[in-house]
C-alpha cells in the first residue's frame, strides 16, 4: 500500500506544473483564435444608408475575448487584430489596411474594440460562477465604450458636431449590438462551464 500511495503522491504532484503549461497554450490559440474572428467578423459588413459604418458582425468576438480571456488577454487579442491591420493585412470592415486606415470613419471603433474587450474582462471576469446578469452588464457597458469612441472619432473628423456624429455612428448600430451582446454572454457562459469542466476532469484523473 505504501507504494501505492507514494505513486499517487507522485502523480498529484506532477498535475499543477502541467496545468499553467497548457493554459499558456490555451491563451495563445484563444488570442489568435479571437484576432481571427474579429477578422472574419470585419469581413461580414452591411452598408447602412445614411453611415460610413457598415454593420459587422466584429462585436460578437470583441465581448467575447473580454469575456473568456479576461481584462488583459482579452484586450491583448484585439491589440494582435489591430497590428494585423496595421501592417498592411486586410482585416478591416472596410478597403485599406496600413496606419493610414486609423484616419478613416472606422478608426474609432477599432481603437474601441481593445478598450471594450479590456473593460468587459474587468466587469465580468471568466468564472462558472459568473451570473448572465453580471455578464450582461459588462457586455453593456463595453458597446458603450466602442460606441463613445467611435462617435468621438467622427464627431473629430467628420461629423459637424457629436449630435450628429451619434446619429449615424451609434444610433443605427445599437439594437444590432445589444443582439450581438446578448450572444456573447449566452456562448461565454457555455464555454467557461466547458473549459473548468474540462480541466477539473483532468485534475482528478
Amino acid at each position: 500500500m505504501k507504494h501505492v500511495f507514494g505513486v499517487m503522491s507522485a502523480a498529484a504532484e506532477k498535475i499543477p506544473t502541467s496545468f499553467p503549461l497548457e493554459k499558456k497554450w490555451f491563451y495563445t490559440i484563444a488570442v489568435g483564435g479571437l484576432a481571427l474572428l474579429t477578422a472574419a467578423g470585419a469581413k461580414v459588413a452591411v452598408p447602412l444608408p445614411g453611415t460610413p459604418v457598415p454593420a459587422t458582425l466584429q462585436t460578437l468576438p470583441v465581448l467575447l475575448a473580454g469575456l473568456l480571456l479576461g481584462s488583459r488577454i482579452g484586450a491583448l487579442s484585439q491589440v494582435v487584430y489591430l497590428t494585423l491591420g496595421l501592417a498592411g493585412l486586410p482585416v478591416f470592415a472596410l478597403p485599406g489596411a496600413g496606419p493610414a486606415y486609423l484616419l478613416g470613419p472606422t478608426g474609432g471603433y477599432l481603437l474601441g474594440f481593445v478598450a471594450a474587450a479590456w473593460i468587459t474582462g474587468a466587469l465580468a471576469p471568466p468564472s462558472p460562477g459568473r451570473g448572465l446578469l453580471r455578464r450582461f452588464a459588462a457586455v453593456i457597458v463595453g458597446i458603450a465604450a466602442i460606441h463613445a469612441a467611435g462617435v468621438l472619432w467622427l464627431a473629430l473628423l467628420f461629423a459637424p458636431d457629436t449630435f450628429d456624429a451619434f446619429r449615424v455612428g451609434s444610433l443605427p448600430f445599437i439594437a444590432f449590438d445589444l443582439a450581438k451582446g446578448i450572444l456573447a454572454c449566452a456562448a461565454a457562459a457555455g464555454a467557461t462551464f466547458a473549459r473548468s469542466a474540462l480541466w477539473t476532469s483532468r485534475s482528478t484523473d
